[in-house]
């Protein structure tokens, strides 16, 4: 599938055209190249990609129901509903939801200078988390589209440099250039999609407080954001004029054809991959229709877990899947805890905690500085790979990185933090950052320790 969203951008500097993320460029003046790149944290189109990757390609028929609700239409069609609302609650496909509308948005406005500018927070990356994040991935893409509003920026880019973008002054000036530009009357007609406002982890309020008081700022300017179903959201989100509130929960009879197309699809693949005969596939398809209780994540989840298990075992393992997130996460503890090898159920619970905790998702070469891993076990790719997929579907490996399979999995493992059935933090929270935190520090005294021994060996030799 091609996308008409471009990443467009100075007509007498950088140019790129986006298909999805993938970028073909065209080199202009210097600095309004190093503006950009100073600017960029991110690439949204890419982080699009990615999401859309991890979670197993974008399904159209899955969100297609949205493109003809009244609420959508009307914040669409009507010039004074500038603010679009989505919310629900985790495992809703909210995040895939917004991918879809944006798919949508930039077919319609192929070939006129509409710019499409969206942005996705994920609590769990540091990159993309933040208010000031969200500033630059928007800023990033409209200046791309629209280098007319290239002043705005430059001229306080030209005094500070690369500074303007980092440290504590960066959200204070970059929202007073983002406010200038969008009461700019050269800005031409604009989208701006925000994914996963309850994922920004840092400074949130200020985020809040930015779209509601700029979302009816411009009449070319039309705002769509997404989040949980989080009061101070709610509240905050509430001072804007001009909104549309579009409640998933309220639209469970959508939401739950959706997810079914959603099943059907994951059970064919699933059948192809592991060979079901049409009575193994029925079984599996009945088990998710009854279970899934309009949750996409869910779905996902069980599937992951199918896979991962022999196909003869398909029956039994149905029976233990649980509806509804929280009952499956615990679920899943269980078996971890259940394993007969009880020093493979603590190194997992202890995987667990620290990617749960940790500040960003860490790779294979770090897990054992920060998991006491015993001597007798191989700490090599392969042994640490069968950790993780030991962990259940908790945890993702992409590439050489890992992470935790969604936020809801880490509200849950921190939830249940003084829940000793199920809980990875069996000290609490706070002791296991304490013992990351000695462990690393031991880690690099030792290092350096070693590397003087190592200097001063070389020295006397010489």
């Amino acid at each position: 599938m091609s996308s008409g969203n471009t990443c467009s951008g100075f007509n007498h500097g950088m140019q790129m055209v986006a298909n999805y993320g993938s970028i073909s460029a065209q080199f202009g003046p210097k600095d309004d190249q190093e503006c950009l790149k100073h600017l960029r944290v991110t690439n949204p189109c890419d982080d699009k990609d990615r999401i859309e990757s991890d979670k197993g390609g974008l399904l159209k028929d899955s969100y297609r129901w949205i493109l003809d609700h009244v609420d959508f239409k009307q914040w669409q069609d009507d010039p004074e509903s500038r603010l679009l609302w989505i919310k629900g609650d985790p495992g809703k496909g909210k995040t895939m939801l917004l991918c879809g509308i944006i798919n949508e948005l930039s077919a319609l406005t192929i070939g006129n200078t509409t710019t499409i500018s969206f942005f996705f927070c994920q609590a769990a990356e540091p990159r993309i988390n933040s208010a000031t994040a969200v500033l630059r991935g928007l800023l990033y893409l409209i200046l791309d589209k629209q280098p007319a509003l290239t002043p705005h920026i430059r001229k306080e880019y030209d005094k500070a440099g690369k500074d303007l973008f980092e440290g504590v002054n960066a959200w204070h000036a970059l929202s007073r250039i983002f406010t200038d530009i969008l009461k700019d009357p050269l800005l031409q007609s604009t989208y701006l999609i925000i994914d996963g406002l309850d994922e920004c982890t840092h400074d949130l309020p200020l985020l809040l407080d930015l779209v509601s008081e700029n979302s009816s700022v411009n009449p070319n300017v039309k705002w769509i954001v997404s989040s949980r179903n989080w009061t101070d959201i709610e509240e905050s989100l509430d001072k804007a004029d001009q909104k549309v509130r579009l409640c998933l929960e309220l639209n469970e009879n959508s939401i739950s054809e959706a997810v079914i197309i959603y099943i059907h699809y994951k059970v064919q693949i699933l059948a192809e991959l592991k060979n079901f005969d049409a009575e193994l596939l029925e079984a599996v398809r009945c088990h998710l229709l009854s279970n899934a209780l309009g949750t996409f994540l869910w779905v996902a989840l069980v599937c992951e877990e199918l896979k991962k298990g022999k196909a003869r075992n398909a029956y039994k393992l149905l029976n233990a899947f649980p509806a509804g997130l929280d009952p499956l996460y615990e679920r899943m503890i269980e078996h971890i805890q259940d394993s007969e090898d009880a020093e493979d159920a603590n190194l997992c619970r202890s995987i667990l905690a620290v990617v749960t905790i940790v500040y960003r998702p860490i790779t294979l070469e770090e897990l054992p500085a920060l998991v006491e891993i015993p001597d007798h076990v191989s700490k090599k790719d392969q042994h640490l790979t069968d950790l993780i997929v030991d962990c259940g579907s908790f945890l993702s490996l992409r590439g050489r990185t890992v992470s935790l399979i969604h936020q809801s999995a880490a509200d849950f493992l921190l939830r249940d933090a003084s829940n000793k059935k199920f809980s990875v933090f069996p000290q609490g929270v706070k002791a296991k950052h304490q013992e990351i935190f000695f462990s690393v520090f031991t880690d690099h005294i030792r290092d350096t320790s070693t590397r003087y021994l190592q200097y001063q060996t070389s020295w006397i030799s010489n």
